[in-house]
């Protein structure tokens, strides 16, 4: 149901008329979510969807997948207070004018100056002399950037998060997108006003676009990438590539010694900029690739080497493997030995430590409520219920889960294209980094008519591998072993391995990494063993042993013979402290200041 909503009215789009509508995203068709009924108020299509034909079924259904992805919940803004222009001093006409910025793009673009008080180097607040960055939504100021001479910024506080100059792409067919304020002011310059810049620099963090995607950009037929040519704007262009999808995107290049749109148009002039979007690449899309087609990211690669990917934050399973998205993992086991445990442990690990939000379709950890209480349980440190979780953590925790974890239940369609249907919008609105399907055996089968198991395996397998490498993201699948061996002497269940999956050894032949979990029940540990990684940067076979803490769902590394020290903090409070220390740290970093601000 939308929204989880059972009962109640509903609007959305009518899959009778809104191909021919002037506006498609109209939500003319009403829904009684509790008898079934629906109305179109523009085409009169009228029905109950238990009388629904097939084809209707599946339209509605996806069109239910589509919308599915919630939007983070609306929260209150502070707004900036609009204060009166005065005149622009010399010296900031000068400055901008050196940069290639015109008055008349400064006026248009409503550039302020100001005194602001700003931090400063030695950690001290002083009224300073400013240019100002006025960020407007539908005509209304709802945030301000504030820089001084010698780069040191600020927002207001409280304030929205939007992209600068959003108004000018709104309804636009193309759009430009760029990294600063002044590139953006660049391309205004040289007559392209629809161009917005990402509000929080080279940060591959978009939970901004999640309020934005729909609105401003999901009707782009072709979206410029002008991000920095330097590592952090590769990264970012490679995660708005995701997000608004390669077939849409061109990508544009500045050329030898520019950094970026405004430093081009000092060098070169407007002319030139313009031609930059003029010959933006469009990426390819067929499969063929040439070093030109992905120089920047080889350059980054060369620079920076081949290095370990995100780890979990245990020593003694680090050291055996580290995980990069684009990559599928399987996971196996014996039933009742903790896969799916231990699967939570890396997803709320790898969430902590970099921020990759997830989709978890997870049947067999339905209810979903109760996967939700496992999960709060480990970020908090505490046994789930109001008994033993302070009111306070758990509802930091509630709100964590509720933008960073997203849920696929998809009804009684557990068809793996259905799945990846909704974990592709995922990608796009959301943002999503992984996604768990957990276990194999309950997804739908779509075998070919002639098709053998070992055959739809592979496709299978191959099908979430380019899914992994189009959406970068990394895949974790869950598959039970089918062949189970007893040790003779004491006659317990031997690890299975990935060859023991029942179906294929496609399961192990196709996976980037594969992980047995297995449980001692005599030593009461858990054995995490790494039977294949794919590449040595990443890691290499090997075993970690853990006990597990059923205060909170928890493992923790464990040596024979000495007693683990059980982790109860709360991960969540720990990180929101280490955040606002490293924000106050970073208000009283050198600025690269100069003897004389240049305004």
């Amino acid at each position: 149901m939308p929204g989880n909503r059972w009962s109640g009215q509903y609007k959305t789009t009518c899959p009778n008329c809104r191909d021919s509508r002037g506006n498609p995203k109209d939500r003319s068709l009403s829904c009684d979510l509790a008898t079934g009924k629906f109305h179109c108020h523009h085409c009169d299509w009228s029905g109950c969807v238990a009388e629904e034909e097939e084809w209707e079924k599946q339209e509605r259904k996806q069109s239910w997948f589509n919308a599915h992805p919630l939007k983070r919940q609306k929260k209150e803004y502070r707004k900036p207070q609009p204060k009166p222009q005065s005149p622009y001093t010399d010296k900031l006409i000068a400055y901008m004018k050196g940069r290639g910025i015109s008055e008349d793009t400064m006026k248009a673009m409503h550039i302020g100056e100001g005194v602001e008080k700003m931090p400063r180097k030695n950690g001290e607040f002083k009224d300073t002399n400013t240019v100002q960055f006025h960020y407007f939504k539908n005509g209304e100021l709802v945030n301000t950037k504030y820089r001084t001479g010698d780069k040191c910024f600020k927002m207001v506080t409280g304030a929205e998060l939007l992209p600068y100059n959003i108004d000018g792409i709104k309804g636009e067919k193309t759009c430009i997108i760029t990294e600063g304020e002044m590139d953006a002011l660049s391309f205004y310059e040289v007559g392209f006003h629809n161009v917005v810049s990402v509000p929080n620099g080279a940060n591959s963090n978009l939970e901004w676009l999640e309020d934005y995607q729909e609105d401003y950009f999901d009707d782009k037929e072709t979206i410029y990438i002008a991000s920095d040519s330097d590592t952090k704007g590769v990264e970012l262009q490679a995660e708005l590539l995701r997000r608004f999808g390669v077939e849409r995107c061109k990508v544009v290049e500045y050329g030898d010694g520019c950094k970026d749109a405004n430093e081009h148009l000092q060098k070169y002039g407007a002319e030139s900029l313009m031609e930059c979007i003029d010959n933006a690449k469009e990426l390819p899309v067929d499969g063929v690739f040439t070093v030109s087609d992905i120089e920047p990211r080889i350059d980054v690669l060369y620079q920076s080497g081949l290095h370990q990917g995100a780890t979990i934050g245990h020593p003694n399973f680090d050291q055996y493997l580290s995980f990069e998205t684009k990559s599928l993992g399987i996971v196996t086991g014996i039933p009742n030995h903790g896969k799916s445990e231990w699967l939570d442990e890396m997803v709320y690990r790898l969430n902590l430590r970099y921020g990759w939000k997830w989709a978890y379709f997870s049947p067999e950890n339905e209810p979903l409520e109760l996967h939700m209480a496992k999960l709060i349980e480990k970020f908090v440190g505490k046994k789930f219920g109001k008994e033993n979780m302070p009111l306070n953590e758990y509802t930091y925790a509630k709100k964590h889960l509720s933008t960073n974890f997203y849920f696929i239940s998809p009804g009684d369609d557990y068809r793996p294209d259905t799945i990846l249907s909704v974990a592709r919008a995922l990608v796009r609105r959301n943002g999503i980094k992984g996604v768990v399907i957990d276990p194999y055996n309950y997804l739908e089968a779509q075998m070919e008519r002639g098709q053998n198991e070992t055959q739809y395996i592979s496709e299978l397998l191959g099908k979430l591998k380019t899914f992994a490498k189009i959406n970068d993201v990394l895949i974790i699948l869950v598959a039970h072993p089918a062949k189970m061996q007893r040790n003779k002497q004491t006659n317990l269940y031997e690890a299975p391995s990935l060859y023991d999956i029942s179906g294929s050894a496609h399961f192990y032949n196709k996976a980037d990494f594969g992980i047995t979990v297995h449980r001692d029940f005599g030593s009461d540990t858990t054995k995490i063993i790494i039977q294949k990684v794919r590449f040595r940067h990443l890691g290499k076979k090997g075993e970690a042993i853990f006990k597990y803490n059923i205060n909170n769902g928890r493992y923790v590394p464990y040596t024979e013979g000495i007693e683990p020290e059980w982790d109860n903090t709360n991960h969540l409070f720990k990180q929101r402290n280490d955040e606002q220390e490293a924000a106050a740290e970073a208000s009283t970093l050198d600025f690269e200041a100069t003897d004389e601000e240049p305004f």
